[in-house]
């Protein structure tokens, strides 16, 4: 009777440590999510966020879930005055739509400076870009071989490209979408149809797969793709946000 219960003590603490561990990729996950929703072109929603401070406040929840270490001046202001031409602080509530509509314009315009640029961006947002300098080589969108690894990556973890998309797969935000899907699945979450069984994940696992994929391509460029996004940046918003990934990125 006595080994029964212990058995089902042992059980319950066992239960009780994987739902904890399935917890915590499950914010991992969101984290992420947060990363890539901060590094697309801006939309109407990133811009009700930004003006509301919503995205800072669910950044420094995450944050502090995870244990990351943001700057202490984090705050969320939403976006710059003077040149910006407007602070983007009369949407806050989502009532003055004409306000909304010029702090989504602000935020494209510097998103266009930063990642797209003419004729070249501030901060290219592309692995491929940072590892083939890294390499010596001339940067080639699609093509280097730093970009073709993410893409079979990506492949291997049943993802690609949106369907009329041709966004390369190394750009920030994808990468940090794969990394969310990898959490997800490390979570627990169910694989959708046609997707590698978890064996067949890189590394044997999702655990493993989203492991191998944060050293061997996140940490090798992220860091240093935000630490020039904050330096460049002439929104507060693009420097909180590239503070966030920077933090996640070395986690």
């Amino acid at each position: 009777m006595m080994q029964g219960q212990n058995v089902q003590v042992v059980e319950g603490a066992v239960a009780k440590v994987v739902a904890c561990d399935e917890a915590r990729w499950a914010v991992r996950a969101t984290a992420w999510e947060l990363a890539a929703f901060y590094f697309r072109y801006p939309d109407a929603e990133l811009a009700v966020a930004v003006a509301s401070g919503e995205w800072a406040e669910a950044a420094i929840e995450l944050a502090g879930a995870l244990g990351l270490a943001l700057p202490g001046d984090f705050d969320g202001e939403p976006v710059a005055g003077g040149e910006a031409g407007s602070s983007g602080a009369a949407c806050a509530d989502g009532s003055d739509e004409r306000a909304s509509d010029d702090l989504l314009h602000v935020l494209r315009a510097e998103a266009t400076r930063l990642f797209v640029g003419a004729p070249s961006p501030a901060c290219s947002p592309y692995e491929g870009v940072w590892r083939a300098e890294d390499d010596g080589v001339a940067p080639l969108l699609f093509v280097n071989p730093r970009s073709m690894e993410v893409e079979r990556f990506a492949r291997s973890c049943g993802l690609g490209r949106p369907e009329g998309t041709n966004e390369p797969l190394d750009h920030v935000s994808a990468e940090c979408e794969l990394l969310e899907h990898l959490a997800l699945r490390a979570a627990g979450a169910a694989s959708s149809e046609g997707s590698p069984a978890e064996g067949a994940l890189p590394g044997g696992s999702a655990s493993a797969a989203y492991a191998l994929f944060l050293e061997e391509h996140a940490r090798a460029w992220m860091p240093r793709f935000a630490k020039a996004v904050a330096a460049c940046s002439r929104q507060p918003f693009y420097r909180g946000a590239a503070a966030y990934l920077g933090a996640l990125a070395r986690a």
